[in-house]
């Protein structure tokens, strides 16, 4: 068995001393028997947390399972409690083991709800505010920190662990935790009500557009469509609002890439999921202490140019590398995918542009909608209905200039009807009737789709 305790004649004075006043106020924390589920387990919770760092060895739990290190921890927990005389039952017991586990191995009071497959966003508005987000709909949770102090700790274990800092010189971070969740913190001065933490959490198993069908998302017909577009190397943007699911069909589109291309992916947090063997992922780098040592996406798309790729994925573009991309899409790299913050496709298609001008070089706009409009074949617009739902809203293809204008039909669109009594959106999909200009290339690429998905009096029921 691994020698998990501290050995008495380790510890050094100042431990000593650490050590007696987190005794003299695990005594204040309750008399025997009086055992409340909120502030004294809290409270009780984060003094076990600080008495165990005293006395277990940290380095042996390097070389222990949870398991193992449950069974040693929880006996020394309970001789911790026998000592202050809290007389809790074996479910609370339990509980508050699991709690100070997560405390020492974890991240705390958010460690279940990371656990929690339902949840997909965990918001915290300082420590005693915390919302999830399920199905698409927030709710309030019980959870709470002890104080500002404690969810600064959490907040900074998370950081560091990705090296990264947050502080007062430095109050505002991202970063991911090690499952590849996605994590904002914003600390005081800037957060006035305390500090806020944003987690945006990865899905262990990516969701397949088999599953998007499943769920309503997309109509297999639309989908047959989406799988032809990538299989002809099409150029593909992707936009949508905040949360409506841009990375995730994203995820969805690039399962339908042959095996054998090599597929360079760039991200500001790694979130994508690809299936393929031959995938070399690239994330930024934020600058140091010093403010050196950037690397922007605009660099990494660059340098991917000299790394021999098929496809160039962009998880999403957000200032001067859109220009970059677009030059890789004209320039042989066919098939390529990124996402756009927009509410529409004209509206991204706009952003771009915008973005275009981020870059620094001083293009007259109609070049720079040449640019564009050769560039992107294909814009798929995703959104979060009003009952948290995700759905593909439209789907238009790019055909060309006319004068100053980008020119854009819609394919395929989800025309909303109506609110049941339940609140639950209900609406339809429907083909546009007009034949998309690509259907040549796909064909060209042994691709075949029947003249009947674009019929106009074609309804896909979701």
């Amino acid at each position: 068995m691994w020698q998990i305790r501290k050995p008495t004649d380790q510890a050094t004075p100042e431990e000593a001393a650490e050590r007696t006043e987190q005794e003299r106020r695990l005594m204040t924390v309750g008399d025997a028997g009086a055992f409340a589920p909120n502030e004294l387990h809290t409270e009780l919770k984060v003094e076990l947390h600080q008495r165990l760092l005293g006395l277990i060895n940290l380095s042996a739990l390097e070389k222990m399972s949870r398991a193992q290190i449950e069974e040693e921890v929880g006996d020394i927990v309970l001789e911790e409690l026998d000592k202050q005389r809290h007389a809790l039952n074996h479910a609370e017991r339990k509980q508050l083991v699991d709690d100070v586990l997560d405390e020492l191995l974890g991240l705390g009071p958010i460690e279940p709800l990371l656990k929690d497959a339902t949840i997909t966003d965990i918001l915290i508005n300082g420590h005693d505010c915390v919302f999830v987000e399920r199905y698409g709909v927030l709710e309030p949770s019980a959870v709470r920190f002890k104080d500002e102090r404690h969810l600064v700790r959490i907040i900074q274990k998370i950081v560091s662990a990705v090296g990264r800092r947050v502080d007062e010189s430095s109050p505002m971070v991202d970063a991911r935790l090690a499952d590849g969740s996605r994590v904002n913190a914003v600390v005081p001065p800037l957060a006035l009500d305390g500090s806020l933490l944003s987690i945006r959490k990865f899905a262990k198993t990516p969701i397949s557009m088999a599953r998007l069908i499943e769920i309503g998302s997309v109509p297999s017909q639309v989908a047959e469509v989406m799988k032809a577009v990538v299989a002809a190397r099409l150029n593909v943007l992707i936009s949508g609002g905040t949360g409506s699911g841009k990375t995730t069909m994203l995820n969805a589109m690039s399962a339908f890439i042959d095996n054998h291309e090599r597929i360079v992916t760039i991200e500001d947090s790694a979130e994508l999921q690809l299936q393929q063997e031959h995938v070399a992922r690239l994330e930024t780098r934020p600058a140091n202490i010093e403010g050196k040592g950037e690397i922007a996406q605009r660099d990494l798309v660059k340098n991917s140019l000299r790394m021999r790729p098929d496809r160039i994925i962009v998880g999403e573009v957000r200032s001067g590398e859109a220009f970059d991309m677009l030059q890789a899409m004209n320039t042989g790299h066919d098939g390529s995918m990124t996402t756009v913050h927009a509410n529409s496709p004209r509206d991204a298609l706009s952003r771009v542009e915008q973005m275009i001008g981020m870059s620094g070089i001083d293009i007259p706009a109609r070049s720079a909608r040449a640019q564009i409009a050769s560039a992107i074949h294909v814009v798929i617009q995703v959104a979060r209905l009003s009952d948290g739902r995700r759905k593909l809203t439209s789907l238009s293809e790019l055909s060309g200039m006319e004068g100053d204008v980008i020119t854009m039909q819609e394919i395929f669109r989800y025309r909303q009807t109506g609110i049941s009594s339940d609140g639950m959106v209900q609406g339809r999909f429907e083909a546009t009737g007009i034949r998309p200009r690509f259907l040549e290339q796909v064909m060209a690429h042994g691709v075949t789709l029947s003249p009947d998905l674009f019929r106009p009096d074609r309804n896909f029921e979701a």
